[in-house]
């Protein structure tokens, strides 16, 4: 997770320093792979058993999906346009290259990074400070709060009204599955249906 939010830091600095680079056309890819290679790595680590109630995570993760996108869907909202065109390379090769590593970091490498670290470290860690002594989706109102509202403000800003009713609901996914890996399913229906929306209404700003 460091390393994760360490490249998205260094991705808005160069931004701001120069934009025509697009630096996000590099600092993403190298976001996927390193930290592929890291949750490969710990892969020992995480204790992904089956997922329990799958059913009940992909739902949840249909719902997280349809709040997401529902001010531009439904309700009117200007459509954001601005962000990863892929469109922009000229390059097939480079087209399909980018493409590629960017729904994975969508579809797995997001789900992985973000479910392990909220729900897998940090949602039991502030039950516990020796958080493997509590049993995966144990409830606490402090625990629950803190994370949900973490979890909303580490997006974008636009998009803290929908990550607020996502964290909350991922979290009940841990609260009722008692399974991590439900909890990455549910992240990675969200994000799938997210990337295939994107693809098709060109509103690059939902990356």
């Amino acid at each position: 997770m460091v390393v994760f939010a360490a490249l998205l830091a260094i991705n808005a600095i160069a931004a701001k320093i120069d934009n025509r680079r697009a630096p996000e056309f590099w600092v993403y890819p190298a976001q996927t792979i390193m930290c592929s290679a890291l949750l490969v790595w710990f892969r020992r680590e995480y204790r992904m058993e089956a997922p329990r109630r799958p059913l009940f995570a992909l739902f949840t993760g249909a719902i997280v999906f349809a709040i997401w996108i529902s001010p531009q869907a439904f309700f009117g909202s200007a459509a954001r346009l601005d962000g990863f065109n892929p469109d922009l390379l000229s390059s097939n090769v480079l087209y399909w290259a980018e493409l590629v590593l960017r729904f994975v970091r969508l579809v797995v490498v997001v789900p992985l990074v973000e479910e392990i670290f909220w729900r897998g470290f940090l949602l039991r860690v502030l039950i516990d400070d020796d958080f493997d002594r509590v049993p995966f989706g144990t409830f606490s109102w402090p625990s629950f709060s803190i994370v949900t509202i973490a979890f909303a403000l580490s997006h974008a800003p636009p998009d803290w009204p929908a990550a607020l009713v996502a964290g909350a609901l991922y979290n009940v996914v841990a609260y009722r599955t008692k399974s991590l890996s439900s909890c990455v399913v549910a992240h990675a229906v969200t994000n799938m249906f997210l990337g295939l929306w994107i693809m098709q209404t060109k509103q690059w700003g939902f990356w």
